[in-house]
């Protein structure tokens, strides 16, 4: 099990899903750009289907913040940078400096 207290961005997708692939550019943008705060993982729900079930994912491409083993925050559907930094911000710890 990692110690690593960074919250988790998991990135639930499939293959065949073109909005999902089409966003895989942007959460690897991401996951380089807050490295230091943020974990991020990919998914995709047709090789894990019972982590999908467990996470209630009924849309891909979905993003769900997990924080503390808890889901903290979530984004269904094709979303642009904007949209995943607000919902980060709300969540992330600022870097000591």
């Amino acid at each position: 099990m990692s110690s690593d207290s960074r919250p988790l961005l998991v990135f639930f997708g499939a293959a065949h899903s073109g909005p999902a692939r089409r966003m895989e550019s942007l959460v690897a943008h991401v996951a380089r750009k807050e490295r230091a705060r943020l974990r991020v993982t990919e998914v995709d729900i047709d090789r894990q289907p019972e982590l999908a079930k467990r996470f209630r994912i009924t849309t891909v491409p979905t993003l769900a913040l997990v924080k503390g083993k808890k889901v903290v925050g979530r984004l269904e559907g094709r979303v642009s940078a904007p949209r995943i930094e607000e919902l980060l911000e709300q969540h992330l710890d600022e870097l000591a400096a």
